[in-house]
Order: structure tokens, then sequence, then C-alpha cells
């Protein structure tokens, strides 16, 4: 979809399609506020910017919209509007091997039991073993840190996605 057309886009699918990009109701609101743009630059600036100004509950509800990394059935399930999106970031993990595979889960598992939030990370041209990496480098962290990278893992990922709403 063109910018021009997304900005003519009737509110609630705007909303809508805001929301396949990240899935926090504060930062979909600011963006709705600042429409239309000018221009696909602005629009990621704009979107970053927003997203700083959100609160770490609001970063939260964004992790809530997205897959566990390797977690086919969850995309499938429950992220069906974005699933593609989500397949295409997660690729790497896709020609991971079981034990690989097998890692991330239990990495996962014990990230979301420290943490509270699934492990959340820009997996666009990542492999499986890249993305287990940085999960156990990221399992030490204290729970505000990891939220800030978490929250910049979203913002990598919302650029990404807006880029391919545009497309």
């Amino acid at each position: 979809m063109t910018l021009a057309a997304f900005n003519q886009l009737p509110e609630q699918e705007r909303k809508e399609n805001l929301a396949k990009c990240c899935g926090a109701t504060a930062w979909i609101e600011k963006m709705m506020q600042r429409f239309p743009f000018a221009d696909k630059a602005t629009l990621l600036k704009e979107a970053e910017q927003l997203w700083w100004q959100c609160t770490a509950p609001d970063w939260l509800e964004a992790f809530t919209h997205h897959p566990r990394i390797g977690s086919r059935e969850t995309m499938a399930q429950k992220f069906s509007s974005t699933a593609q999106w989500a397949a295409d970031e997660q690729k790497g993990s896709s020609q991971a091997t079981v034990a690989i595979i097998d890692a991330l889960l239990l990495g996962n598992k014990a990230y979301e039991e420290k943490f509270g939030f699934i492990f959340i990370v820009c997996a666009t041209g990542k492999s499986a073993t890249e993305m287990l990496s940085v999960l156990q480098a990221r399992l030490p962290n204290e729970k505000e840190n990891e939220t800030r990278i978490a929250a910049a893992e979203q913002s990598k990922i919302t650029a990404l996605r807006l880029e391919k709403l545009l497309a």
C-alpha cells in the first residue's frame, strides 16, 4: 500500500494496520493523532519517537502481540494477522536443528519465568543459533534493563513492519 492510501484509510482500518506493526494501544493512539504523514521517512521517525514516549506497561502490551521465537503453533493460531510477517522475520529458525529449537524453547521458558514476558528480538536476518545466543546473553540482565532492551527490539520490528506495510 502507498503512504497516500494509508493516510486515506478509514480510521478503524488504519488502526488495524498500525496494530499489525505494533500492538501497544497507546502507540497506536499517538500515531493516529499524527496522520496524515507527508512521507515515509517522517512516519518512521514519528513511529520511533512516539514508541519511546510510551511506558513500560505499553511496551509489555506490545510484546504480547508476538509469537515465541520458534513456536510455529502459536504463530499460526494466535497471530494469524501477522503470521506471514512473523514467519519471514523468524525464517532463521526454520532451518534450525531439533537441538537448537529445543534449546530455544527451554530458553524462552526460562526468560518468561524470569522477566514475565516473552523473549523479543528483531529476528530478521538472524539464524536460530544467533537468536539462541542473544537469548542466552540477555538472560542474566536485570528486569528493568531487559525491558528496555526488548523495547528497543520492538522498535526495530515496528519499523520493519511499517516498511512492509508500505511496500
